[in-house]
């Protein structure tokens, strides 16, 4: 039967009113926060309304209703005592210090004087259906990462695995909704499909880019310097969008493309057709799924007795039959995430590796357009350093420019 004044503070971006405001309580110097399924320590609002933002539907008149509602349910704030103003001193400092744009970790540090952990090897995965867990639980098994943040963006009643990563807690693992556990990430893998009622396949896609015109803002903003690695489907348009929406340079936005089949063309040339000269100058490139391409990066891939088009011909036999057999092999989530481990970890560590993976195609090939192809390239600390020159071949390119050209014409029907 009581009212209360429950004062908020809201943090509208760049790309609001297609992304919702991150909202904190506002508290007085003599209230205090109640931590609870709607609020977290430092005040962060969490309510279906933001995870379910979608313009023009959602609107801040709506989410300032949902948040009387479920503050009738679940009072956020108490009053303090005269001994508490002075804690509460900080924290009013600290998120007025979030509020106005500087990093977690950098209020944290000012705070708190805990230890930086901008020099730790901190990988964030975003998203925690079966990839998101999948991508992890295979990252954590590789041990390149010295903290791995999984950023749970699913309503409270569907968190599914999460759960179970919580029972069976992992060292080193941290689960969290809030955007500003991911801060100074080296690497945001993102994971995250929408799952909403779309019709068409465009459909689809667009539901993709309207979810992530409200995350990859959130995550650039805490993690400046990043690699941003896009795992979400369908992979070369995510990758674009991510590349859009966070204006990084394209070196430090890559999809996972085709390292995942690239690895097991490899292997199968070598294990199964015993083809092992072959497999190491032997990639798959272009677009994910069915218009993929096998390519080589050197001419002097058989022995050198051989004359040259008898190379040609056999090299292409032995080719066509490891494709026959990559085509039963499946994409499953624990597969994927085994591939973004080996990925990451040539990144953190700075291996110098080279991936097929999915970088900005524009000039190679001659594609004239900005779309998003799995190439051959180097990577290191800061994404990828270089791309691998491929041998010429006048088919493979035909086929990258097709793909290069239904890619641009389904990105041109997208709304960013």
């Amino acid at each position: 039967g009581n009212s209360y004044n429950i004062p908020i503070h809201l943090w509208i971006l760049d790309s609001h009113p297609f992304a919702p405001p991150i909202c904190f309580l506002k508290p007085t110097v003599n209230m205090g926060i109640l931590v609870g399924k709607h609020v977290d320590a430092h005040g962060r609002i969490y309510l279906p309304y933001l995870q379910n933002w979608s313009h023009p539907k959602s609107t801040v008149i709506g989410l300032i209703k949902e948040m009387i509602a479920k503050f009738e349910e679940e009072l956020p704030l108490y009053s303090l005592s005269s001994s508490d103003a002075a804690r509460q001193s900080e924290l009013l400092s600290y998120i007025a210090k979030i509020t106005e744009g500087e990093t977690d970790m950098k209020s944290k540090s000012k705070i708190g004087g805990g230890k930086n952990e901008g020099c730790f090897n901190k990988i964030t995965v975003v998203g925690a259906g079966d990839l998101g867990i999948a991508c992890v639980l295979a990252v954590a098994a590789k041990g390149a990462a010295d903290k791995v943040v999984l950023l749970d963006l699913s309503d409270g009643a569907a968190k599914g695995g999460t759960m179970d990563l919580e029972i069976f807690a992992l060292p080193n693992v941290e689960i969290s909704k809030d955007f500003s556990a991911s801060a100074d990430s080296k690497v945001v893998v993102l994971t995250v499909n929408s799952l909403g009622n779309a019709q068409t396949y465009l459909d689809v896609i667009q539901s993709n880019v309207d979810l992530f015109r409200g995350i990859i803002p959130a995550i650039s903003h805490y993690s400046q310097n990043t690699v941003l690695l896009v795992a979400s489907h369908p992979v070369e348009v995510m990758t674009y969008v991510s590349w859009k929406l966070s204006a990084f340079p394209k070196s430090r936005v890559i999809g996972v493309g085709a390292n995942l089949d690239t690895e097991r063309f490899q292997y199968i040339l070598t294990n199964l057709l015993k083809a092992q000269v072959l497999a190491k100058d032997a990639w798959i490139i272009g677009e994910q799924g069915e218009d993929k391409v096998p390519s080589w990066t050197s001419c002097n891939l058989v022995a050198n007795q051989m004359e040259p088009m008898a190379a040609c011909n056999s090299r292409e036999k032995v080719a066509n039959r490891a494709m026959e057999v990559l085509k039963g092999k499946g994409q499953r989530s624990w597969s994927v995430g085994l591939s973004v481990a080996d990925l990451t970890d040539s990144i953190l560590k700075d291996k110098r590796k080279v991936h097929s993976v999915s970088i900005l195609a524009k000039g190679c090939c001659n594609i004239n357009s900005e779309v998003f192809l799995s190439l051959p390239c180097i990577l290191g600390t800061n994404g990828v350093i270089e791309m691998v020159k491929l041998e010429e071949d006048p088919l493979v390119q035909e086929k990258l420019q097709s793909s290069a050209g239904s890619i641009h014409d389904l990105q041109q029907q997208l709304k960013l």
